[in-house]
């Protein structure tokens, strides 16, 4: 497994570690992969500030998946770098079909823990590979996850990926996170990312200029710590995590966005 494929690592143990504590995020198969798959990791990446992070991330990608899912019952799902996250276990709205794709090491090991159904699928899948994109099974309309995977992208591989999605798709809803240009050049200092070796990550501050030419656009950013998730923390540290997560500082550096073609 290659650098950025043991990024995967961080989250997971974020999202275990979270569940334990019985706030934010519901994940009790993180904690058993985490138990027998888990990888050593430094201080940053099991920090606890990172692993509310973490799961804070996940739950918000979880509720807006059941959201988009609601709107529309028949989409297809793809959870792109779906890694060994459990989305599709804990969204509590049913699904027509649901794909996770990551490089194929990954599927590797994801399918010791998870198994394919008629409505679940685990594929092989390089997002910078506009042959593999267009492989995608077809559908009238798509939900697309791209959960801590665009800044391992170049932003002319972020809009060959949309270009490819467009062709195939005719609606197309996504939530994607991204590292500002500030965020990715500040990354080869402190991100916890470098602990286990990957590097050379890739910022995005207008998503709207990266995706010229394509028909899915900027809808609308999210907060990656909503008042309602940060709620659930103990009040000292609340009151840290508000100070170091939830004002200008961190959204130079990182940011949430809903996209929609």
């Amino acid at each position: 497994m290659d650098e950025v494929n043991k990024t995967l690592y961080i989250p997971l143990y974020g999202k275990a570690w979270v569940s334990r504590q019985n706030i934010i995020i519901k994940d009790p198969m993180a904690g058993k992969i985490w138990e027998s798959q888990g990888f050593p990791l430094g201080r940053r990446s099991k920090s606890k500030w990172l692993c509310y992070n973490m799961a804070m991330r996940a739950r918000i990608f979880d509720d807006w998946t059941e959201t988009i899912l609601k709107e529309h019952e028949g989409a297809l799902v793809l959870h792109i770098g779906c890694g060994l996250d459990s989305r599709c276990r804990r969204v509590r709205v049913s699904y027509r079909n649901w794909y996770d794709c990551d490089f194929p090491d990954v599927i590797s090991i994801r399918k010791k823990y998870y198994t394919g159904t008629e409505k679940y699928h685990m594929i092989a899948l390089n997002a910078a590979e506009t042959d593999q994109v267009k492989e995608l099974p077809d559908s009238d309309t798509v939900i697309v996850i791209l959960e801590g995977i665009s800044m391992y992208l170049t932003n002319d591989q972020v809009r060959g990926f949309f270009l490819t999605l467009q062709e195939k798709y005719e609606h197309i809803h996504v939530l994607m996170d991204v590292y500002t240009v500030f965020g990715a050049k500040a990354s080869k200092y402190k991100n916890p990312i470098n602990e286990v070796g990957a590097s050379g990550v890739y910022g995005i501050d207008d998503p709207d200029e990266v995706l010229s030419g394509c028909r899915v656009r900027l809808k609308k950013e999210h907060s990656m710590t909503p008042a309602k998730l940060v709620d659930e923390l103990k009040p000292g540290e609340r009151c840290i995590f508000r100070l170091l997560f939830t004002g200008r500082a961190y959204r130079k550096i990182y940011r949430l966005y809903e996209l929609e073609g």
